[in-house]
């Protein structure tokens, strides 16, 4: 029985994913608790997947799991989740941005009882202007979205099996798993660690991509957007009504005034832009409704540890080198006769 479960999304991570791996199984085997380690390759192409599958071959510990492309870390996400078997889930990264030496004080306190525990890093390292814009984020998303999410506490934490299966009962397409996290609730532990930078490679979440993860968070826990622009348009018509009624006393009482026409035309851009701003609110909702609607699969699974290894076992008991050529290629596009999780 699998005591403890690590799931590990990687992304063009062939540098670091090695010693990362040494890393993890240094810390956990000093716990005397059984343990296997998920890798979740999201579509990497400089050398991961090969990467992993040799993991997979000198250690029965690993198990690893690789899509058709690249669906996002929170498709990866949920395909560890999937995976796992264990009592105990841990979710982290394989940059060593996530020192796998914490994760036996997180087994610790899940042993007291704690459903989740989270790992919050501190800032130390980041530019003043990240830090800045990070802290400006988290106030609006503690005042806006509908559940609790804490700066600093991202995606490394541990997770019960009943908080696992409670993840995996959500059924949407557009996830934000620190809003899914702190949705399920249960008992949860927290601790801070240090902040420590890539052991190797580079980060693959640029300004755009924060930027739209960020967008991503504030809608898909909070309606508070179309609230805002149900109040918006009443303030404007309650102004209109309130301009209207000067205008028609101060025609009653001092006769007819032309118009200005600048007072018109900031009237008009400004009215204009909160339209369109209106509609682009509405259009983010009702994008996310049709990708839900159309109910695809999260991600496609190009090869896993099992399959590899029977694909493997088949080739070379061919013989021949037609045969084996064949076998080669039906190694190569064995996703495709896998059913998509």
């Amino acid at each position: 029985m699998v005591q403890v479960s690590i799931v590990v999304p990687c992304f063009n991570e062939n540098e670091v994913v090695g010693s990362f791996h040494t890393a993890l199984v240094s810390a956990l085997e000093p716990t005397r608790r059984t343990f296997e380690i998920c890798y979740v390759d999201d579509g990497s192409v400089d050398g991961t997947r090969r990467r992993l599958g040799a993991l997979a071959d000198a250690d029965p510990r690993v198990r690893f799991t690789s899509f058709s492309r690249n669906f996002g870390k929170e498709a990866a996400m949920l395909a560890g989740l999937r995976m796992a078997r264990g009592d105990a889930v841990v979710l982290m990264d394989a940059d060593l941005q996530h020192p796998p030496d914490l994760v036996p004080r997180m087994l610790e306190l899940h042993r007291h009882g704690y459903d989740q525990v989270v790992a919050q890093r501190d800032r130390a390292g980041e530019s003043a202007l990240r830090t800045a814009l990070s802290t400006v984020y988290y106030r609006l998303v503690r005042r806006c979205m509908e559940v609790q999410v804490v700066d600093g506490a991202g995606d490394f934490r541990l997770l019960s099996r009943r908080a696992v299966e409670s993840v995996l009962s959500l059924p949407e397409s557009n996830r934000f798993s620190k809003g899914i996290f702190s949705w399920i609730g249960f008992d949860t532990a927290s601790f801070t660690y240090r902040n420590v930078q890539r052991a190797a490679g580079h980060s693959k979440w640029g300004g755009r991509n924060l930027l739209n993860y960020g967008i991503d968070g504030l809608l898909s826990f909070n309606s508070r957007p179309l609230r805002l622009a149900i109040h918006t348009g009443l303030w404007l018509f309650l102004s209109a009504l309130c301009y209207a009624l000067w205008i028609i006393a101060n025609v009653a009482l001092n006769g007819v005034d032309a118009p200005g026409y600048t007072t018109l035309m900031t009237a008009v851009v400004a009215l204009s832009g909160i339209q369109l701003a209106t509609l682009g609110i509405i259009g983010e909702y009702v994008g996310r409704i049709y990708h839900e609607a159309k109910r695809r699969p999260h991600y496609v699974v190009r090869e896993t540890d099992e399959s590899r290894g029977r694909f493997e076992h088949i080739a070379k008991g061919s013989g021949a080198h037609g045969h084996g050529h064949t076998e080669r290629h039906r190694t190569e596009t064995a996703g495709r006769h896998f059913p998509a999780l």
